[in-house]
Order: structure tokens, then sequence, then C-alpha cells
């Protein structure tokens, strides 16, 4: 029975056979590596996947295509929510100390994705995903450009990341309306020491009026916040590099300061 695909999921599933060998070239899976995928879908990278691997892990919400992707005895299946998803007790489970996550993510919910990710990043290898590539243009993109903005600083804090190729609408079944493309995201190993949250915050401030000097925006939070170090705030959020971005949140965290990017 042929499978329809349904728009609450944001489903668009990879058709074309050139595109999938790149993907999986890309990736490069090995025997016996821990891999999850997010949204296997209707099994176009996972049969080549698992075919080099030998076992995989899926996450899969659609209960239709879980049950269909459960007939595969190489496969272990999670129906559920990625976003509610514990990938450090996924590794665990594995007896992994590393994960490799790879998926076609849901458009309509990649970046809470890429952000759920963030916090289990300490339990992963790296990630390839297809995305958006408008998506992609902003999690790479550098400063004092268009694209730039608190994606591409939260992820680049914790990431190096590469647009790896591009995907054509026509690649899909149903097509997307979007152009598509894979990044390569490894973590970094000596990622500055700051909190979470508090970058978020920061830098969520910093970009809430992108066309304005920060003076009207970040110089007001850190004034509020009795911030007493040096921080240029006549600026725009888009002229700031990551580093600058991290050595602030440092500085009002107490804590060590951060290493450059």
């Amino acid at each position: 029975m042929k499978h329809i695909p349904r728009k609450r999921f944001g489903q668009h599933f990879l058709a074309d056979g050139s595109i999938i060998e790149a993907i999986v070239d890309a990736i490069a899976p090995k025997p016996g590596q821990a891999m999850v995928e997010i949204g296997p879908g209707l099994a176009a990278l996972t049969q080549p996947l698992v075919e080099r691997l030998g076992h995989l892990t899926v996450i899969e919400l659609d209960r239709d295509l879980a049950a269909r992707l459960r007939a595969h005895a190489q496969l272990s299946v999670i129906e559920a929510d990625v976003l509610k998803v514990d990938f450090a007790e996924l590794a665990h489970a594995q007896g992994a100390t590393k994960l490799r996550v790879v998926g076609n993510l849901p458009y309509n919910i990649s970046t809470p994705i890429l952000f759920h990710l963030l916090g289990f990043v300490d339990v992963i290898e790296d990630q390839h995903f297809m995305l958006q590539k408008e998506v992609i243009d902003r999690m790479v993109a550098r400063p004092a450009t268009s694209d730039y903005g608190r994606l591409s600083v939260m992820l680049q804090w914790r990431y190096a990341m590469e647009n790896v190729l591009f995907v054509p609408p026509g690649s899909f079944e149903p097509p997307p309306r979007v152009d598509s493309a894979v990044v390569r995201m490894v973590p970094r190993e000596n990622a500055a020491l700051v909190d979470e949250k508090l970058l978020s915050e920061i830098v969520q401030v910093a970009f809430s009026q992108r066309r304005k000097l920060m003076r009207h925006t970040l110089g007001k939070w850190l004034q509020e916040k009795g911030f007493a170090g040096e921080f240029d705030v006549q600026r725009r959020a888009e002229e700031v590099p990551v580093a600058e971005y991290l050595a602030l949140a440092g500085q009002i965290q107490g804590g060590r300061q951060p290493a450059s990017v």
C-alpha cells in the first residue's frame, strides 16, 4: 500500500538514486558504528545506510511508517517525537560513547530539532542533515552578511559546519517548493565554556532589531544587568563575530574566558 505524505509531518520523500548515493558517500558509514537516523520515512537513506552499518536505530513519528520499518530485522525503531528523545540515554543503551546522527529533517521543525540536539552535543560524533538550503545558509553564515544571525552564532559555538551537497526539489516526492542541501556538523573539541541559556538570551536580544545599532537593544540589556566590562554596542548585531558573543557571555557569568572560534 502506497504511503501518502502527510503535510502535518512536513513529509517530502527522497527519491533520486544519485542524490541518495552522494549523501551516503558524504556520511561514509562504517560497519559497527552507532548511528541514529531521524525521520527515515520510506527508507530511501535507511536501506543503503544499514547495508554498510549492519544495524541502525531510527526515530519515526508516523505510526504507519514506523510499522513498516519494524519489519526490517536490522533496524531498531523508536516511534516518538524526536524533540522528546534523550540522545544521551540512547547512546548509553547502545553501549556507545558517541552517536552519529543523520536524517532528512522535517523542514517545519528543523530549527527546534537542531536546538534540541545542541543539548546532547557531548555524546555526538557528527551530524549529517538534509535541510532547507536557506536554513543551512544561515547556519554556516559569516559575520557582516544578511544570513548571519542567532542560528549562526548558537550552532557555530558548538560545531564546525559545512554545506556538502545541493539537493534540488525534483529529488523528492512530492517536490518541496524550496531548494535543499546537506550539512555536515562536527562538534568542536575546544568549544567555549559558556552557559547556553545566557548566550542564547544575549544573541536573541542583540538580533531582536538587527537593522539598528545594538545600543538600542543589547546595550540597554547590559545596563540592566549592571555589566561593567567592555563591549562595543555601536555596531549592528550581524557585525559581531561569534567569538565576541562568547567572550561577552564569559564575562557576564564570570567564568573562564572563551577560546577563539
